[in-house]
């Protein structure tokens, strides 16, 4: 009996190797997903990907889809651009206008060949990846893929993911495995934190000084500002040619970069590079603490608006977003209340401490329209009258972004309940949880994000544009750590953005559970709570 057993078990393995199926149940979960009483397709090494001819993004998205094939199975399979001649076993990626969300899809599946249609590339693209999703994660020669209809539609236009670089720099191959982690998860914006008060991360050729000096801090706290230092020079920056080399890898993923220069807090780095900017003239440097500090730019100094629109124009040449994020939280006003510039032009304007940033936004928000694009801000800026072109990123509670939807501002959901993935994952006190900013965020809480209260009104819900999850990165040191961080609750908030309807917790789970698998294969750091039976690998 136990030699018979070790025979069935070798032709079980054996049989692995050559025959997979595929399962629908992805995240996020598509619209609809409606099976068909039709003979399954045969995913082998002999299947062809043909796309249109012509389109370059048609034909990334078809070289997408064979590396995807290729990583996830170990087959490799072939392209072609000939669809009116496409054989029998094919992949057939087609646009076709009639499917009517710009980033809706109609994946099809029989014994004829699968279809993807989309009325863009971008459309395409995410049923490119529903259907790697639906791969199974085991190297063999064949796939079943069931008979189905697919049809699905993202529920929110911005489905997005933000890095902040500022506090501790990743190097461009990271942040284009971020880039790809997004597309994984069928996200669309990639919000670029590139400045804070403990470094300076962009090139601008205007003020060289901003790297030279900005970029790099003498040293770093350790722990919790403990007031103990490592006593090691921490830097680093993104050259433009880096960030244009960004741009073009998230926009071939149907990705927009966001790039966020946070005005007129967080700026201690550039205080220490051009002390002018600042109320005191200094000296100031860079910040080796974490936390909110009072010195920022000089809002009655006109070298400060000089500076910023350089700044932006410099930006703006490098980034093609139509938003342009320009910060605008947590800056104190115990300077400019001193400050003699800053109070000749409260009296001037009729301002005071508590208006005079709105003074300040509604000044970069003009230049920003004057060269067609819209600034994007952190709720605080609502405090100043700004123009109802302007984005509003409700973080510190949903009632922020609800309150700007009223006032006709467009708004991203990025509430801390939700979305701040700089949280612990798990309990710190029942385990040895790497260090964090505090705060608590299970995968499971953020999953009950409700992002537009069912008592909101119509014409207010529109101005929702979506969600965003946020990884600040004050304690968060490494790649490993980021990943760590984010995954898998950056599936949940994708879930979030992408599905009307989507479902329990306990529906979720499942389907997570099959994602985790393609984590594993691409060898990805997340937490495994969740997953008892996975080890637990500590490389932060």
């Amino acid at each position: 009996m136990k030699k018979l057993s070790i025979i069935a078990f070798a032709l079980m393995a054996a049989m692995s190797l050559f025959a997979q199926k595929a399962d629908y149940n992805v995240v996020p979960m598509p619209q609809t997903v409606t099976q068909v009483n039709k003979p399954s397709f045969t995913l082998n090494a002999d299947t062809r990907i043909v796309y249109v001819e012509g389109v370059e993004q048609m034909e990334d998205n078809a070289r997408f889809l064979q590396e995807y094939i290729q990583k996830n199975v170990g087959i490799k399979v072939l392209t072609s651009t000939n669809i009116a001649k496409a054989p029998a076993n094919a992949i057939k990626l087609v646009l076709d206008e009639k499917v009517e969300n710009a980033e809706g899809y109609v994946m099809t599946v029989d014994n004829k060949g699968v279809v993807i249609k989309g009325s863009t590339p971008a459309g395409v693209f995410y049923g490119i990846q529903t259907l790697r999703k639906s791969l199974p994660t085991t190297v063999c020669t064949q796939v079943e893929l069931p008979a189905v209809q697919i049809a699905d539609a993202p529920r929110f236009a911005y489905r997005g993911m933000m890095l902040d670089c500022g506090r501790h720099f990743f190097p461009v191959e990271f942040v284009k495995e971020y880039i790809d982690l997004i597309a994984m998860h069928n996200m669309n914006r990639f919000h670029w934190h590139l400045t804070e008060d403990q470094g300076w991360r962009i090139e601008i050729k205007k003020y060289p000084m901003l790297t030279a000096i900005g970029s790099v801090r003498k040293e770093t706290t350790i722990g919790h500002n403990s007031q103990i230092y490592d006593g090691t020079p921490y830097g680093g920056y993104y050259t433009q040619e880096q960030a244009r080399e960004i741009v073009e890898y998230a926009a071939k993923r149907h990705i927009i970069v966001i790039p966020e220069i946070d005005m007129p807090g967080h700026q201690e780095s550039a205080l220490a590079s051009i002390p002018e900017l600042g109320c005191t003239g200094g000296p100031y440097e860079v910040e080796t603490n974490w936390g909110v500090f009072p010195d920022i730019l000089c809002m009655g100094n006109e070298k400060t608006y000089e500076f910023c629109e350089n700044v932006l124009s410099e930006l703006m040449d490098i980034f093609p977003s139509e938003m342009i994020h320009i910060g605008g939280d947590e800056a104190p006003k115990k300077r400019t209340v001193e400050c003699p510039k800053c109070k000749a032009l409260m009296e001037r304007e009729g301002l005071n401490e508590h208006n005079v940033q709105g003074y300040f936004t509604n000044r970069i928000e003009k230049f920003v329209n004057s060269k067609g694009r819209r600034i994007m801000g952190w709720d605080e800026i609502l405090e100043g009258d700004i123009n109802k072109s302007a984005t509003i990123h409700c973080w510190r509670g949903s009632e922020h972004g609800i309150k700007a939807a009223q006032l006709g501002h467009d708004v991203v959901m990025s509430p801390t309940t939700y979305c701040y993935l700089d949280y612990y994952q798990f309990d710190p006190k029942k385990s040895d949880e790497p260090q964090a900013i505090g705060g608590y965020l299970p995968l499971e809480k953020v999953y009950g994000m409700i992002s537009i209260p069912d008592d909101i009104s119509p014409e207010n819900r529109s101005h929702i544009l979506g969600v965003q999850g946020n990884l600040w990165t004050e304690y968060i040191g490494t790649t490993n750590y980021a990943e760590y961080m984010v995954l898998p609750r950056m599936a949940a908030i994708a879930e979030e953005g992408w599905c009307e309807h989507k479902g329990t917790y306990e529906e979720f789970m499942p389907r997570m559970t099959r994602l985790t698998d393609l984590y594993d294969l691409y060898g990805l750091q997340y937490a495994k709570h969740n997953w008892p039976e996975k080890k637990i690998q500590k490389e932060w």
